[in-house]
C-alpha cells in the first residue's frame, strides 16, 4: 500500500495535544485525506512538536524511504519570499540538500494566519464578546509579521467566554471548523500546500 506522511510542527510535548492537533489537521486536510484513502494509499499525517522534531523525523522519513511522499509542514517563522529549502537554509541553518522544494510547506508566518483567515468560523466558534475588527484585514495574510497575527488574534478573543485564544487548547478546534476555501484564498502557501497533495494523489 502506498503512503504518504505529514510531518507537522506543533502539539508541544504532551501526547494528548499532539493527538487533538493531528485531529485538527485531518480535518483541514480532509478533502485530501479522502483522495488519499480512496485511491488506497496509507494517510499518515503526525504532529511532532518542536520544528527541530519535525524536520528530524521529516529527515528521517525522507533518507529511509518510509513512505512513498513525505511533507515537512512549519512555521516560516519570518518572510519566505525566497523558496521553501533556501528560506530554511538561511533560518534554520538545515541541510535540506536531500529534500525537494515541493515537499517542503511553510505557514506563512505561523499556523494562526491559517485560522484568522476564516472570520466567521472564529465568530461562531468564540462567540459573544468576539471582537472581529480586532483582526487583520489583509487580503494576503501570509505579508502580515506573524506578531502581528497574534497580536490581534488575541485582542479579538480576549474579551470571550472561551477566552484568549490559546493554542493548545484552541488550535485544534479551529482547524477543523475554518473553511479550507477561505483559508487558500487569502494564504497562497496553504493552496500550494493542498494543490500538490491533491494532484499526487491523482
Amino acid at each position: 500500500m502506498s503512503t504518504v506522511a505529514i510531518y507537522v510542527e506543533g502539539g508541544g510535548e504532551g501526547a494528548g495535544a499532539r493527538a487533538a492537533l493531528r485531529r485538527g489537521f485531518n480535518a483541514f486536510l480532509e478533502d485530501q485525506k479522502r483522495a488519499a484513502e480512496s485511491r488506497g494509499w496509507r494517510w499518515k499525517l503526525a504532529c511532532v512538536g518542536s520544528r527541530n522534531d519535525a524536520f528530524r523525523a521529516f529527515q528521517h522519513a525522507t533518507q529511509r524511504a518510509t513512505a512513498d511522499v513525505v511533507v515537512l509542514m512549519v512555521d516560516a517563522e519570518g518572510q519566505a519570499g525566497r523558496g521553501s529549502l533556501a528560506h530554511l537554509r538561511q533560518r534554520d541553518g538545515w541541510n535540506v540538500d536531500f529534500a525537494d522544494e515541493e515537499t517542503v510547506h511553510l505557514m506563512v508566518e505561523v499556523m494562526e494566519a491559517w485560522i484568522v483567515a476564516d472570520d466567521d468560523a472564529l465568530a461562531a466558534y468564540y462567540g459573544q464578546g468576539f471582537h472581529r475588527s480586532s483582526l487583520p484585514r489583509a487580503t494576503d495574510l501570509e505579508s502580515v509579521p506573524k506578531r502581528d497575527i497574534e497580536r490581534k488574534l488575541k485582542a479579538a478573543t480576549r474579551n470571550t467566554t472561551k477566552g484568549e485564544y490559546h493554542k493548545i487548547r484552541h488550535a485544534s478546534q479551529l482547524l477543523a471548523q475554518i473553511s479550507p476555501r477561505r483559508v487558500r484564498e487569502r494564504c497562497e502557501r496553504c493552496g500550494r500546500l493542498m494543490d500538490y497533495l491533491t494532484l499526487t494523489l491523482v
